[in-house]
């Protein structure tokens, strides 16, 4: 009887610090909105699934979001910004590495965002954003670091010069896009950085005079503008 009334008691101590515990969270302002600290829950498991601050409906410092297991991962946190609607948002992948990370703004991304390589602290792509949407430069990196590609884009859409190197810095393509398509001169180079064909493209289609190239030695031409058009090889 003594054991069983023991084992009530720390049961009842448990249940009323667990209450206790809860009652310092999620609570409302006089007018209904969330303020201070705050958790929230899937809805089926029903186990945690983030834990921040609100001050009158506001985020406000630093927000946790966890997988829906019982390990609990972290698998983001978003540091809002006391003096916009900004928040610098980090995503980790179960193992705790960084996965991506930048600011969003009203639940959009902005400025630049970076992503890391599988497990590594290896930059992989730049990505640069407006309202959203991709705007400027986009860079990808190989995992030694070294550039692999850069990409002009424009409202979400490739726009301008467009690069692709080798990982030993050599430009195998060098190109120009408008409006997601090829448009302009374009220029491809094998592995041993040797001009393999260049020309023009109008909207992302090869057009006119196109050069070929064998071992950095033009071979032949051909007036991709004329169908059925014959080549024409070049001489010794």
């Amino acid at each position: 009887m003594k054991k069983y009334k023991f084992c009530f008691l720390l049961f009842l101590l448990f249940s009323t610090h667990f209450i206790i515990a809860q009652a310092d969270f999620n609570k409302l302002d006089e007018k209904g909105k969330k303020h201070g600290a705050w958790k929230g829950f899937y809805a089926d498991s029903k186990r945690q699934k983030y834990e921040g601050a609100f001050e009158h409906g506001k985020e406000v410092g630093i927000f946790s979001f966890y997988d829906d297991t019982k390990a609990k991962s972290i698998i983001a946190t978003r540091e809002f910004n006391a003096t916009d609607n900004s928040a610098y948002t980090i995503f980790y992948d179960q193992a705790k590495n960084k996965v991506s990370e930048g600011k969003v703004i009203n639940k959009l991304f902005d400025g630049e965002w970076k992503y890391y390589h599988k497990a590594s602290k290896t930059i992989m792509t730049v990505e640069n954003y407006k309202n959203g949407k991709l705007e400027g430069l986009r860079s990808v990196y190989y995992p030694s670091g070294k550039i692999a590609e850069e990409t002009n884009y424009r409202n979400n859409v490739k726009d301008g010069v467009y690069k692709n190197f080798s990982e030993n810095g050599i430009v195998l393509e060098e190109s120009i896009y408008k409006n997601n398509e090829y448009n302009g001169l374009a220029i491809f180079k094998d592995t041993q950085g040797n001009i393999a064909s260049k020309g023009a493209f109008v909207n992302g289609k090869k057009s006119g005079i196109w050069q070929f190239y064998t071992n950095g030695k033009l071979v032949k031409e051909v007036n991709m503008s004329t169908p059925g058009s014959a080549s024409k090889a070049m001489g010794n």
